[in-house]
């Protein structure tokens, strides 16, 4: 995909890999991560320094990752560099070298980074809300980066095969923007690449079924916890819905916004927490919705309770003209913001090609949200949020909230140690808590 863009003197070039976690073996998880990051670490050609110093004499950068759909690749640099730039993405995509130490180096920092998970309250909620979302079997129940037992199975050699086995140009979209033409684009594209060979495996996506099909709350215990971190959600949709444009709408309105229901009722009216924040996790595979907030253990049941009545209330009655407006307004406003640069809107073209969207996406974007009613929030509220099936995760002290949060009556109550499991991504039952 080609996007000229000659009032700025830079071009991005990014290269969208079918190669996102979800193609992560069941007993490496989280090597299509370390896969992505390894790839910065020296080429054929040039060592990691050598790489750095090119980088830098190009002046730019070289941005690696991958997220559960896909992985990327990208640079930006001077339109009078363009060659230059991409030779070095070409090199980086096809030949990388994986330097045994530079692995060793950043599984080590995966490592520090799960240790770190495990003591921060809003980690912990994160990483159980995931988990205990999904069916035990489906890779989004396990993290995206990988636990300790799956990065010690993680070595070298298995980077390795996983590179040869999804970095090919089958599964590989190229998105060129910037101060060029489709001819060079074409060209330079050609002169790198054209000669790349290769097929990748065939696409299967991972099961994306609820673990759970009734409420329940998950209390991970943190014992003498000042405050609770709280998630409470469901599986939901996958990006490529009908419905994307009114769930879009229909979430700024209930915790999308700083305006939003959820924002005001727990923030401005209660003060129970400097913030309450609802979003859709898109991806190709049926998507998490989740309502997020940090609230004082005192009030952990009150807030719950208001999370609930907000979460019913928009399924309940049309939203009001007012914040109908506001909401479209606010989205079809932000759009071009989100547009400004190519690096921007290379991502832009890079989630059209993820989330295989009409070429016309964008075009018809604001049309599409401009069209949005009261009556399709309602519905799609109706229809998308499903009271039968949430479930809630509490990262909290579970001696003051445990018996609390059973009488809420919003499912039973399983309380985790997280002290006992043996990855951030287990998830062992450590005792539970019924109504009385």
């Amino acid at each position: 995909m080609v996007s000229p863009m000659h009032a700025y003197p830079v071009v991005t070039v990014l290269a969208v890999i079918e190669a996102g976690a979800t193609r992560d073996p069941r007993d490496a998880e989280g090597l299509a991560q370390l896969t992505t990051r390894a790839l910065a670490e020296g080429t054929r050609d040039m060592n990691a320094l050598q790489l750095a110093e090119r980088l830098e004499t190009l002046g730019t950068t070289l941005d690696t990752g991958a997220d559960w759909d896909s992985a990327i690749v990208q640079l930006t640099a001077l339109a009078s560099r363009v060659d230059d730039a991409f030779s070095v993405l070409a090199e980086v995509l096809r030949y990388p070298s994986f330097p045994d130490g530079e692995v060793a180096r950043l599984r080590a920092e995966r490592l520090a980074d799960l240790a770190q998970l495990r003591a921060e309250p809003r980690g912990l909620a994160d990483v159980y809300f995931s988990r205990l979302l999904y069916a035990a079997e489906s890779r989004f129940a396990r993290l995206a980066g990988g636990d300790e037992q799956s990065m010690t199975r993680i070595t070298r050699e298995r980077i390795v095969e996983y590179h040869a086995r999804y970095y090919r140009p089958d599964a590989t979209a190229l998105m060129i923007v910037g101060d060029i033409t489709v001819d060079d684009a074409v060209r330079h594209a050609s002169r790198c690449l054209g000669d790349w060979t290769g097929t990748a495996p065939t696409v299967t996506e991972p099961l994306d079924v609820q673990r759970h099909r009734e409420p329940r709350v998950h209390l991970i215990a943190k014992a003498d916890a000042p405050q609770s971190e709280v998630r409470v959600g469901h599986v939901a949709v996958p990006r490529l819905h009908e419905d994307y444009f009114p769930l879009v709408v229909m979430n700024a309105i209930l915790g999308g916004l700083f305006s939003s229901r959820l924002n005001l009722n727990l923030r401005e009216v209660h003060a129970y927490t400097y913030g309450a924040h609802s979003a859709f996790d898109w991806r190709r595979a049926a998507s998490p919705f989740e309502i997020s907030t940090a609230v004082e253990t005192a009030v952990t049941m009150d807030a719950l309770r208001e999370i609930q009545i907000e979460f019913l209330r928009i399924r309940e009655a049309p939203v009001s003209e007012a914040e109908l407006s506001l909401a479209t307004s606010y989205l079809i406003g932000v759009f071009p913001i989100r547009f400004e640069t190519t690096a921007e809107v290379a991502g832009g073209l890079a989630n059209v090609e993820i989330f295989r969207l009409p070429s016309d996406y964008f075009d018809r974007y604001r049309d599409r949200v401009r069209a949005v009613t009261a009556a399709d929030v309602l519905r799609v509220a109706q229809t998308h949020l499903d009271p039968t099936r949430l479930q809630v995760v509490v990262v909290g002290d579970p001696v003051a909230i445990g018996e609390p949060l059973a009488a809420l009556g919003l499912g039973p109550v399983t309380v985790y140690d997280p002290a006992d499991d043996e990855s951030p991504s287990s998830a062992a039952a450590l005792s539970s808590f019924s109504a009385s």
